[in-house]
């Protein structure tokens, strides 16, 4: 079995239409509603409606999990009731630097004075945009977070 996850450019066209604006035969039955497919790297196919619907949610109705997916595609996400207040959520990956980087008054300085020559790893976590603007490091989830469906991509 296999789950997949991707974001995508759509829109709604019929397969007689695709076929006509492509140049090529899609198969099966040629009348029903879909939509265009347009993948990042810029390959389109044409989907039908029941099928697209099954696979993929807008990026303004996301769960939890998909929105995960979004934040390590290098995506911001927020809670559809956040938008006003300049709120959101950025991954932050892993990384590696010399101990002598770190920085007084922070975690990673006393990593470093532990172990003067092993460099400190940061793991990958997740961060948020706070509404007055500071940034919040390491940011946990409520259960009503990741129960929701109104994630959404923000730019």
């Amino acid at each position: 079995m296999y789950i997949g996850v991707k974001l995508i450019e759509a829109d709604p066209m019929a397969r007689e239409t695709f076929e006509a604006k492509h140049g090529r035969n899609v198969g099966g039955d040629k009348t029903g509603d879909g939509y265009e497919v347009t993948y990042e790297s810029g390959y389109q196919a044409w989907s039908p409606k029941d099928v697209f619907d099954a696979a993929y949610r807008p990026v303004t109705a996301l769960t939890f999990g998909l929105a995960i997916e979004a934040l390590k595609l290098g995506k911001k996400v927020a809670r559809a009731g956040w938008n006003g207040k300049g709120m959101w959520v950025a991954y932050t990956p892993a990384s590696t630097f010399a101990p002598q980087f770190a920085k007084d008054g922070h975690a990673a300085k006393h990593r470093a004075i532990e172990a003067p020559n092993e460099d400190v790893r940061l793991c990958a976590h997740f961060d948020m945009r706070a509404a007055d603007g500071s940034m919040v490091i390491g940011w946990l989830a409520s259960q009503t977070d990741m129960q929701a469906e109104d994630w959404q991509v923000v730019e």
